[in-house]
């Protein structure tokens, strides 16, 4: 599984980080991001596939899983993170200039909402277990 280099480039834009040497998140940090939130592809495929006769239960990789990942969830973890470098940064008034350094960790809050607002419906399954039945019943 492999985030592309325009899948990077729009990640970035979603999270305001310049390409240059000036930006916080290197290529492969965002590719991290991104590969962390796979989609099933349009031919319904999983990313993974659960083999459940080992224990515990391992995951593997599906070869025929067509590579989609899902931006707005990966933009997501990545405003919560800038808001909570700076969550400790606090309104002052200082020599006449009122500061209100706090409308950046709201500014930060709010894009993370847009972006969790906008990522990918998921499912879960849910296996059933059968009931255990005790020698008391």
């Amino acid at each position: 599984m492999a985030a592309t280099a325009a899948m990077v480039a729009r990640l970035r834009r979603m999270i305001d980080d310049p390409n240059d040497d000036g930006g916080t998140y290197d290529d492969d940090t965002l590719e991290g991001y991104i590969e962390a939130h796979p989609l099933k592809d349009v031919l319904g495929t999983d990313p993974l596939e659960t083999d459940f006769t080992t224990t515990p239960p391992t995951l593997t990789e599906r070869s025929e899983w067509i590579p989609i990942y899902d931006l707005h969830a990966a933009a997501a973890d990545i405003w919560e993170e800038k808001a909570a470098a700076i969550a400790e940064e606090f309104d002052f008034k200082a020599d006449g200039g009122d500061f209100s350094r706090s409308q950046k960790y709201e500014q930060y809050m709010s894009k993370a909402r847009f972006h969790q607002s906008r990522r990918a419906i998921t499912t879960i399954k849910l296996f059933v277990e059968p009931r255990r039945i005790s020698e008391e019943e």
